[in-house]
């Protein structure tokens, strides 16, 4: 059975994927960000903005996790550069297996950002 070779220009793709999903959270953020700050001015009722707090601080943060998300993208890009400045096209196991559970934390983090969008959304058609 042969060794499959896992290149870094497939790498450097999937990061590039990463980043503009990334990019796009932080837009999305923006724009909750702002749905809050109206909802804030309409309503007094503690419940209400007892929610509001809590989504505002789910906001702040997914922000800090989107942060550190594109910083270890960053880094293991620096690694991939490094690699290519030596001449080396495909990665060696150790850093092949950090992309692998990079991969996994995005997936995990892709369902917790859409679990939160849509208890946000629900949130926004009772209240809104």
């Amino acid at each position: 059975m042969e060794k499959e070779i896992i290149y870094n220009e497939n790498l450097h793709f999937e990061h590039q994927l990463w980043r503009h999903e990334l990019f796009f959270w932080q837009d999305e953020l923006k724009f909750f960000k702002n749905r809050l700050s109206e909802l804030v001015t309409r309503w007094t009722s503690k419940k209400v903005l007892v929610k509001l707090e809590h989504y505002q601080n789910e906001f702040i943060l997914h922000g800090g996790v989107i942060e550190d998300l594109l910083e270890a993208i960053e880094i293991h890009e620096t690694r991939i550069a490094g690699q290519d400045q030596d001449g080396q096209d495909a990665l060696d196991t150790i850093l092949v297996q950090k992309h692998l559970e990079f991969r996994n934390k995005m997936e995990m983090q892709r369902q917790i950002y859409a679990d939160l969008k849509k208890e946000f959304f629900r949130f926004l058609s009772e209240y809104l």
